[in-house]
C-alpha cells in the first residue's frame, strides 16, 4: 500500500512538472516565439517639404576636341608633338608627304605664264582688227557717197560694204579669242590655288590652342582621308557626361548647382553647374544624360576619368514626407502599413520626390497625423499582431 502511494505521488509530480512545461512553452510563444506580436517602430506622418538631390556616375569628357587628319590619302611625312604636348594654335602638329604638288604647281605657274604671252597676242590681235574695221568704215562711208554721185559704179561700193562686214567679223573674232585666253587664265590659276590649298592642307595645324591626347600615326605610315593623326582637346572645356535615373530626375534641368568628386581626388568635392541636359533619353538603362561644367576646372584632370556627381534640386512643395523605409511594394503598387486603433492596413500610395537622404513625397494614400510603420522585424501581414517599440526614425515637418 505504501509502494503504491509513493508511485501515485510520483505521478502527480511528473504531471504537475508537465504541465509548468507546457505553460512555459506557451508563454515563449506567445512572447518570444511565431506567434508572439511582430515588434514595430512607428512614425506620425506630418507635412514638409525638402531638397531632393540626384546623384549619378560619369566621365569627364572635353566639350571641345579634334581630331587633326589629312584631307586626302596619304603617307605620314613627320609628327612634330607627342602625347601630353600643349600647343598653340596655328602651331605644326604633323606634315603628309606632298609627293608631286610642288612639280605640279610649278608645272601650272608655267601654264600661266604662257596663257598671259596668249593674251598679249589676242589683245594685239584685236587692236589691229579693231584699226581694220575703223578704216574699212571710213572707205566705206566714202564710197557710198561717191556711189550716190554717180562717180564709181555699184560693184566697187558693194565690195567696200564687204570689206567692211569682213571687218567686223574679224574684230568680234579677235574679242573672243581674247575672252577665251582670259578663261583659260582664270582656270589654270583656279587649278594653282586649288594645289596651293593641297600644299597647305598636307601641314598639319593646331586649330586652337589645347593638349594632344593620342598620337595615332607615325612617319611612314599611309592614311586615309578623314583618319586622325592626332587629338587634341582643349582643356578648359573639361565636362562631365553623367547618367541619372529618370524616375528621380523631376526637376532636372540647366545651371543646377552639382558637387563633383573625381576618383582621384576622392576627399576634394569640386563646384559645378548643369550645363546642358540631353533631349534625348536611354530607353534601356532608362536613364538621363546630364552634361556637369567646372566652375574652375582643376589641373592636371584627365580625360576618361569616372566622377560621382550630386545635384541639388530644387525644394519640393509642401505634402506629406515620410522616410523612404516606410514604403512597401506589393507587386507593382506602394504603399505603407497603417496603425489604427493597434490593427494594420495596408494603405496605397502615390509618390513624389525621393531624396538621396531618406525622405520621400507622399502625394495620395497619407493624411498628418496617420500612424505609418517604418521598421518590422519580419514581414507584415494584415492579420499580423504588432507590438509598438520605440521609434528609431522621427519625422521633423
Amino acid at each position: 500500500m505504501k509502494q503504491t502511494t509513493t508511485t501515485l505521488l510520483r505521478r502527480v509530480g511528473l504531471g504537475l512538472l508537465a504541465l509548468l512545461a507546457l505553460a512555459a512553452l506557451a508563454v515563449f510563444m506567445l512572447r518570444s516565439g511565431p506567434l508572439a506580436p511582430v515588434r514595430v517602430t512607428t512614425v506620425t506622418a506630418a507635412e514638409g517639404s525638402f531638397a531632393p538631390a540626384l546623384f549619378g556616375i560619369g566621365t569627364v569628357e572635353a566639350r571641345r576636341a579634334y581630331l587633326i587628319g589629312p584631307t586626302a590619302a596619304g603617307r605620314v611625312r613627320q609628327v612634330a608633338v607627342d602625347v601630353g604636348d600643349a600647343v598653340r594654335a596655328g602651331q605644326l602638329l604633323a606634315e603628309m608627304d606632298p609627293v608631286d604638288l610642288e612639280e605640279r604647281i610649278t608645272a601650272l605657274e608655267a601654264s600661266i605664264a604662257r596663257a598671259g604671252s596668249g593674251i598679249t597676242a589676242t589683245q594685239a590681235q584685236r587692236q589691229d582688227a579693231l584699226a581694220k574695221k575703223e578704216l574699212a568704215a571710213i572707205n566705206t562711208r566714202r564710197y557710198v557717197e561717191l556711189g550716190r554721185q554717180n562717180f564709181i559704179s555699184a560693184g566697187a561700193v558693194e565690195a567696200r560694204v564687204q570689206e567692211q562686214t569682213s571687218a567686223e567679223a574679224s574684230l568680234g573674232a579677235a574679242e573672243a579669242n581674247l575672252a577665251a585666253a582670259r578663261q583659260d587664265q582664270q582656270r589654270l590659276a583656279a587649278e594653282k590655288a586649288a594645289l596651293r590649298q593641297q600644299r597647305a592642307n598636307v601641314r598639319l595645324l593646331a586649330p586652337a590652342d589645347g593638349v594632344v591626347t593620342s598620337r595615332d600615326a607615325e612617319a611612314g605610315s599611309t592614311v586615309v582621308a578623314g583618319q586622325a593623326v592626332l587629338r587634341v582637346i582643349d582643356p578648359a572645356t573639361l565636362w562631365v557626361r553623367v547618367r541619372l535615373d529618370q524616375g528621380r530626375s523631376g526637376g532636372l534641368a540647366a545651371g543646377l548647382q552639382a558637387s563633383i568628386v573625381l576618383r582621384s581626388r576622392p576627399a576634394q568635392p569640386l563646384a559645378g553647374r548643369v550645363q546642358r541636359v540631353e533631349a534625348v533619353s536611354d530607353s534601356v538603362t532608362e536613364e538621363r544624360i546630364a552634361l556637369v561644367a567646372f566652375d574652375a576646372p582643376p589641373a592636371g584632370i584627365s580625360v576618361g576619368e569616372l566622377a560621382e556627381v550630386t545635384l541639388q534640386l530644387p525644394a519640393t512643395a509642401k505634402a506629406v514626407v515620410l522616410p523612404s523605409a516606410a514604403i512597401q511594394r506589393r507587386g507593382d503598387q506602394a504603399g505603407v502599413w497603417r496603425v489604427q486603433a493597434g490593427e494594420l492596413a495596408f494603405a496605397p500610395v502615390r509618390l513624389g520626390q525621393v531624396g538621396l537622404d531618406g525622405p520621400v513625397q507622399v502625394l495620395e494614400g497619407v493624411k498628418a497625423g496617420d500612424t505609418i510603420v517604418v521598421h518590422s522585424e519580419k514581414a507584415l501581414a494584415a492579420d499580423s499582431r504588432i507590438r509598438v517599440v520605440e521609434a528609431l526614425v522621427k519625422l521633423q515637418p
